[in-house]
């Protein structure tokens, strides 16, 4: 609002406050940010502002490239909704928590190969030229890539336990043994025996990438994801938080991607083997901090949305990123390997 609408900030002191570049996660909880009712009525009069902007201008002519086709208000709205999903990783610590409603997802179907194959080269991945993207997932541009073979589904609980059991590798967020050889999920305060057939999901990327190669396959690139996605349906997928969870492996097989993988999007985030690198010809855009300041080798990138995500956030273009030690996102895996 401070750039297209020439506004002043309601409290430019607080600016610092909530830079994410500024403000570490580690001293977030003590610093002198609005709380409790000032807050909300802060909030109330930001959207307010937004809103009286919004309808005086003129986004169908702008050349401004923010306020073209509505850009900088799309990014708002996805933004916020992505941060809906941050939230949910927060609620899942209190117990007893319950949604307000939930629409389970539909009964999984066993039926199909372990895994399935994409044949290889020349393909395009990145979003185009036209509609909302962010700048990481842009220009779209082709990549040569060799017959590969991807699981059709992402790994189920059951699967991770016989890792866990083999190697005794550390179980994932919110499982606890039971003393008797069978696990329990604990989210929300909620101690619920662990269903094997549902997917694995709070691991992190190392963990997922020890469980490939005890697996004997390896984490796919994101080349090669975002070609298995091809034709995937988000319509057709565990999003928006209706389910409050995972679905079971197979779940959706009415709507599989091109080559015949199910839940590529939805579900929970599936960690690729790749650095969060730049595409050939990336400008940074509307802002450094959104994605170039995170490039390189430190952050690994996940794909496909999780059962937590707004289904209007994702799409098979979208990179998202994370450090490799995080296990509190919704992060599960799904293994591929060379055909």
């Amino acid at each position: 609002m401070q750039t297209v609408g020439r506004r002043d900030p309601l409290h430019g002191e607080l600016g610092r406050l909530y830079d994410a570049i500024e403000s570490p996660r580690t001293i977030r909880g003590k610093l002198p940010i609005l709380r409790g009712a000032e807050l909300r009525s802060y909030l109330d009069e930001v959207r307010e502002r937004a809103l009286e902007v919004l309808d005086r201008l003129e986004l169908e002519s702008a050349e401004d490239p923010l306020l073209a086709e509505g850009f900088v208000y799309e990014m708002l709205i996805a933004h916020e909704h992505q941060h809906n999903e941050t939230m949910l990783q927060l609620i899942q610590m209190v117990d007893g928590y319950e949604p307000v409603e939930i629409e389970p997802p539909p009964e999984p179907d066993s039926d199909g190969p372990q895994m399935v194959l994409v044949q290889g080269g020349e393909a395009e991945i990145g979003a185009g030229a036209d509609g909302f993207a962010y700048d990481n997932e842009r220009p779209r541009h082709a990549v040569e890539v060799e017959p590969f073979w991807i699981d059709r589904t992402p790994v189920t609980n059951g699967a991770y336990a016989e890792f866990v059991a083999d190697t005794g590798a550390e179980p994932p967020m919110y499982w606890e043994a039971d003393g008797d050889g069978r696990w329990s999920r604990t989210a929300m305060g909620r101690v619920e025996p662990l269903d094997p057939d549902q997917l694995v999901v709070h691991v992190s990327w190392h963990e997922a990438d020890a469980f490939a190669q005890w697996a004997g396959k390896r984490l796919p690139t994101e080349q090669e994801w975002e070609v298995a996605a091809e034709g995937a349906d988000r319509e057709r997928s565990n999003l928006d938080q209706l389910g409050f969870g995972c679905a079971g492996a197979g779940a959706y097989g009415d709507a599989p991607s091109d080559c015949g993988a199910v839940q590529m999007l939805g579900d929970v985030w599936e960690w690729t083997c790749s650095d969060f690198e730049a595409y050939p010809g990336f400008r940074a855009f509307p802002y450094r901090e959104y994605s170039e300041v995170f490039l390189g080798e430190a952050h690994k990138v996940l794909r496909g949305g999780s059962w937590a995500t707004r289904r209007n956030v994702i799409r098979t273009s979208f990179r998202n990123w994370d450090l490799p030690e995080r296990r509190q996102i919704f992060a599960g895996l799904r293994c591929a390997k060379d055909a």
